[in-house]
């Protein structure tokens, strides 16, 4: 069994160690990644990937909560970070209700936030009131609406310098490490060297402080479209069809069950 990650070990692995972490949504899957990981997300992203949804908006707070409980009840030693969903952080007064709503409805070790500059006061609010706080920057997927799609940001002179004052004014606010996603390798090169706290990259090239990727995405469950960053580990989607393939073959022919998965007398 692994030793629980803390914010104080993750922010002394900067420049050390490689950070890992994924998603999980459940108990059953946090129990099978917790031990290959440093750090559970709870993310936004099962809207998409487990309930069809187009885009992460419509998450809500209960669904958050739900879903968060259960990664904490499958994996009690694993350091597990809630995201806030859209709508769900609008003031620092809002912002600091529903993260004590998850904080005391779940053992949640810390919260995830979108945003940068904009959302810097609301970051302090939360850590000067004792809630753990993980930044996200570049490609915010909550935004995808109002920035027109998912577009890559770092390719020109303005976002490049944009992202790296979000990354700065993150930090400055009390984040103890923040998500860059979607971003040119140079950038999060450059966002990774301009901040003391760990950088987690998706999207993001190999220069960061760490790598997160969606559960479903990396061991090959979620097949409706594969972003470019995604590595497939399992081509889970095939494995799980056969065996139910299998199964139902089995229960026509009359094979399935056999002597040894009844009851005796």
């Amino acid at each position: 069994m692994r030793k629980k990650e803390t914010i104080t070990t993750i922010k002394a692995a900067k420049g050390e160690r490689k950070l890992v972490m994924l998603t999980a949504y459940d108990a059953l899957f946090a129990s099978l990644l917790h031990e290959a990981a440093d750090m559970l997300l709870v993310g936004d992203s099962l809207n998409m990937s487990f309930l069809g949804e187009p885009d992460t908006l419509s998450a809500t707070m209960e669904q958050m909560i739900y879903h968060t409980r259960a990664v904490c009840n499958g994996a009690p030693e694993a350091f597990v970070i809630c995201d806030m969903p859209f709508g769900s952080v609008n003031t620092p007064d809002e912002a600091l209700a529903n993260c004590v709503k998850v904080f005391q409805q779940t053992r949640a070790d810390a919260v995830k936030i979108e945003g940068g500059t904009e959302r810097a006061p609301l970051i302090r609010h939360l850590v000067d009131n004792a809630i753990a706080v993980m930044g996200h920057v570049g490609l915010k997927p909550q935004s995808v609406r109002s920035e027109g799609g998912y577009i890559v940001q770092g390719r020109d002179e303005e976002s490049f310098k944009k992202v790296l004052e979000d990354a700065r004014a993150v930090e400055a606010a009390g984040a103890f490490a923040l998500v860059i996603e979607g971003v040119t390798p140079d950038l999060a090169e450059a966002v990774t060297k301009a901040v003391k706290i760990p950088v987690i990259g998706i999207g993001a090239g190999r220069a960061t402080d760490g790598q997160v990727l969606v559960w479903s995405d990396m061991l090959g469950f979620f097949e409706a479209f594969k972003p470019k960053f995604v590595k497939r580990y399992l081509n889970g989607a095939e494995l799980v069809r056969n065996a139910a393939k299998t199964y139902a073959e089995e229960v026509k022919e009359g094979k399935f069950p056999e002597d040894m998965h009844t009851y005796g007398k």
